[in-house]
Formats: C-alpha cells, structure tokens, sequence
C-alpha cells in the first residue's frame, strides 16, 4: 500500500515529472519497437535463423518477411481496444502495468527466436503489449494535464516515441561492426533491448496515482480531489471549478462494454455521449491521413532514396540515422506551438509544408532520373527536403493525430476511444508498409508527386470535419458533437451554446449542491440517495 501511495510524498513538480518520466518510458518503447526490425531484417543470421533468405542475407521470401513484420500491426489493433476497455474498467495505471507485462514478455520471446513460427507469435504478444501502452498513455496524459498545456504536455512525451526509432536505429548501425554484421548478437540484442524500458514501467509504474476522471467516472470522487489538487499544486477557485465540471460529466457515465468498439463503428453505441461513431471515424482517418503524408517511405525507404542521391554506403547509414533523430527535434517544436496555434492550424499548415517539401523532393529524384549525372549536384538539396519532411511531420501531423483521439471521447470510454486512433495508425502504417516497395519499385520517387497531391487534399478535409480543441477542458468538448452537422462551423455554433458544463448542469451552485463527497469516496444526493 505503501509503494502505491508513494505519489502524495512528492512535491507537485515532482509528481508530474514522474509522470512525465514513466510516460516516456511508455512511448519510448512504442518507438523502439516500431523502428527495431529495420536492423533486424538486415542481420543475416536473422534472415538464416527465421529461413527468409540466404546466408549472406538475401532475403528470397520477402512475403514472409513482410508478414512476419505486419502481423505486429495486428496485434496493435487487439491490444489498444482490450487494453482501453480494461484501462477505462480497473484504470490508466493499471492498464499501463497489464501492457508492459505482455511488452517484457514479447521481447523476451523475440529474442530468444528459434523459428519463423516463434516470431510470428513474439511479434503479436509485442503488439498487444504495444497497443495497451501506446492506446492508454495519451489518454493518461490528456486527463492529467491542464487544458492550456494538455497539447505541449504529450507534445514533450511524444520525443520519446523518435527517441526511441533512433536509439533502435543507432544501434542498429553500431552493431553492424561487430564481426562484420555477421553476429547472433546484432538482432538478438535488438530485440531483447526492448525488455529494458518494459521492465522500468513495471517495476515504477504502480507508483503513480490514476486519472482524477478515471476516478470520477467510477465514482471514487475523494481520490479525484485529491489527485487533482496534488497535480495542480493546491486547491483554487479554478482547481475547484474543474473538480465541478469532471463530477457533474462523470456523474452521467457508464461503464463500456467489452465491444463498445465494434458498435460505436456501426453507429449503435451512443449511450449518453452525442455521435460517437462520428467521433470514431475522424479518429481513424485522422491517422489513415497522416501515414499517407509520406512519412513511412521517407522513415523506411531513406537510404534507397539517398542511393538515388548518389551517396555511398556508410553516408547513406548516417544519414538515415539522422533523419530519425531530427524528429526528436520537430516533437520539441510541436510541444511549443499546439496549444499556441490550435490542432487545426498545425494540421493544415503541416500538411501544406509536406506538400511543398514532397513536390520540391520530387523534382529533385525527378531530374537525377533523366540525367544521373546530376546526382552528386542535388544530393545536398535532396537530402534537405528530406530533413525538412520529417521536421514539419513530426511539429505537426506527428503530436496533433495522437492529441485529438484522446480529447474528444467521455470519460468512461477515453482509452478504448483512442484504439479507434491506434487502429487507424496500424491500418495507416501497414498499408502504406505494404504498397511503398510496389510504388517505388514501378514509379520510383515520382511517388512522392502522389504523397504530394495527397497532402493537398488533406488541408480541406481537416478544415471542414476537425474540430478545434486547444484551451478547452474535456468535459466541455462534449458540447461540439452536441451538433448534428459534421461541419467544424455547426461544431463551433454548438460549442458557444453549451460548452458551459455546470450551466448545462444547472448551475455551479446546483451542482454544490446536489452532489458532495462521502468519507468512502462515492457518489451521493445530499438526501443520502446513491447516483
């Protein structure tokens, strides 16, 4: 009881750091894992081990390859919608704990890999422990953080998920020297690095307190006072306004069911929440859109593109590296400018730099393909455009499509709400995995006219159907699908007519009055009925 009440010891600061710190820890291994296989696949005694290819590392079943990587993707998918459900029943917390025990067991077992058969199951257990960490950690951080910071706060926690391709990609490169990439240890040690950062989230993670709105919405209201002046520094009037504003919304909610997800799809499971299916979809697509920005090709396919630019082997591993690590740098500025610029902005200004960077890389691989002698002279330039690809993603589309699917459901179903998000980045990452060798293997770079175009047509579609969410709580984010239009101007008529959550409720001192918190922490008319 103790280890678990170790939080209400630590200063404000020092609590949210902590946080902050086993957030990290979280995305971190996300990162990693996602960006892992690339050295893998490239070990011969891999390709050997798992009977992909030949001895010098010749992949010859490149189908089996694929699946072996993809079927991660899948497990991803399961493992955020069962990790939310369980996340949204017994806690943020304790989902984090459940996921990082599946995480520490599919590394361990990736590593000690006998077979093709043997990963194909590694892999799935990895991507259910994957799902659960990546699906409830916004989520945690979206319902601790203030309303002003909520953007920058998991802006910061999202440099661990490019923290993390780039050490899996770092070492990766290190290991390649080690008797001439000819070493078991070049891919066993990759994959069993990723049981360091699961086991720091199971041995640390239960000392951290819930989500206040975790324990509202199961109507343990003391502990959400409690939790939410210790993260807030002390109690005040606005403390004390959204302490109001999470009982008056949790006092409304329900528990999910196990297949919530499959019917808010269909449409059918509404509950008291407006348009949830409506909700569901803007999640997917929001990350269907982002993977086809043409950030897979450029994380996936860099050294091919920077062969084309006419760079020799080891500058094309550096490079690579490096294109990975600017990353780091782009989640710096997004944390600095999501809640300055609003979610809307930073897409569809995002979205138009990718489309300039896209065409203006393009023309570059364009005229080294009509004349390769001009390869050494625009190589600087191409690799530029590069750069700068992945410094605009990851300010913008690389934060804000994780930020909105964890702001825009209800308390009671936020964490399996963000699988819709998750879903969509695995059905994002492995379409686009799965038809970028077809696309560059047929038109080559022309590929990146196709992303560019594509960015075009992503700026109005976010101006109409995304809504704007910076500076608002959550529970008043429930006003803009109040509205029955799609549109983000019916969103925003709605917003201004009932975003007031303790008007809508009757009144601040309505609410005082009809609910007060009871020594067992429950929810309680003041005549003594339980709600």
């Amino acid at each position: 009881m103790a280890f678990t009440t170790f939080w209400k010891r630590l200063s404000p600061i020092q609590l949210n750091i902590a946080i902050q710190a086993f957030s990290l820890i979280a995305i971190f291994f996300e990162g990693y894992d996602q960006g892992v296989m690339g050295g893998v696949n490239a070990s011969p005694r891999y390709v050997t081990e798992v009977d992909i290819g030949l001895a010098d590392g010749t992949v010859t079943q490149t189908t089996k390859q694929g699946g072996i990587v993809s079927i991660y993707y899948l497990g991803a998918i399961v493992g955020c919608f069962v990790g939310g459900w369980v996340a949204d029943r017994i806690g943020r917390i304790n989902g984090i704990f459940y996921g990082a025990i599946f995480a520490l067991v599919g590394g361990a077992l990736q590593a000690a890999t006998q077979s093709a058969t043997f990963i194909l199951v590694a892999r799935v257990v990895t991507g259910l422990g994957t799902g659960a960490l990546t699906g409830i950690t916004p989520v945690l951080i979206a319902e601790i953080s203030r309303s002003d910071h909520r953007g920058g706060f998991l802006g910061y926690v999202f440099i661990a998920n490019y923290l993390g391709i780039s050490v899996a990609y770092w070492l990766s490169f290190g290991l390649a020297f080690v008797d001439n990439g000819n070493s078991v240890i070049r891919w066993r040690f990759l994959l069993g690095f990723q049981c360091v950062p699961a086991l720091m989230l199971l041995v640390g993670i239960k000392m951290l307190p819930d989500s206040p709105r975790y324990y509202a919405s199961v109507g343990r209201l003391q502990e959400t006072r409690d939790v939410l002046e210790h993260v807030r520094g002390g109690s005040s009037a606005a403390v004390e306004e959204e302490y109001l504003e999470i009982c008056a919304r949790a006092a409304d909610s329900k528990p999910s069911s196990p297949i919530q997800f499959a019917k808010v799809l269909l449409g059918r499971g509404e509950g008291k929440a407006a348009h949830l299916g409506r909700r569901a979809w803007l999640c997917v697509w929001l990350q269907i859109m982002a993977s086809w920005t043409g950030i897979t090709a450029v994380t996936a396919y860099s050294p091919v593109l920077l062969k084309q630019a006419g760079y020799s082997a080891i500058k094309q591993n550096g490079l690579a590296g490096g294109l990975n690590t600017i990353g780091i740098v782009g989640t710096i500025i997004s944390a600095q400018i999501v809640d300055r610029l609003g979610r809307r902005i930073c897409l569809m200004g995002g979205a138009a730099g990718l489309f300039a960077v896209n065409l203006v890389a393009a023309s570059l691989y364009e005229s080294t393909l009509h004349d390769p002698s001009k390869a050494s002279s625009v190589a600087p330039a191409a690799v530029t455009m590069l750069f700068l690809f992945n410094l605009i993603y990851a300010a913008t589309w690389g934060t804000v499509a994780f930020l909105i699917p964890t702001e825009i459901f209800p308390s009671e179903m936020r964490a399996q709400g963000n699988g819709f998000g998750i879903t969509g980045w695995a059905i994002g990452v492995g379409w686009t995995v799965l038809v970028n060798p077809i696309m560059f293997g047929s038109i080559k770079s022309r590929t990146y006219f196709l992303f560019a175009a594509l960015n075009l047509l992503w700026i109005p579609i976010v101006y109409l159907f995304y809504p704007e969410t910076k500076d608002r709580s959550l529970e008043s984010i429930e006003a803009l699908f109040s509205s029955r239009s799609p549109f983000f101007w019916n969103m925003e008529k709605s917003y201004a007519e009932h975003s007031d959550v303790l008007a809508e409720k009757g009144g601040r001192e309505a609410v005082e009055r009809k609910y007060s918190v009871v020594s067992n922490g429950s929810w309680k008319h003041k005549e003594g009925a339980v709600v």
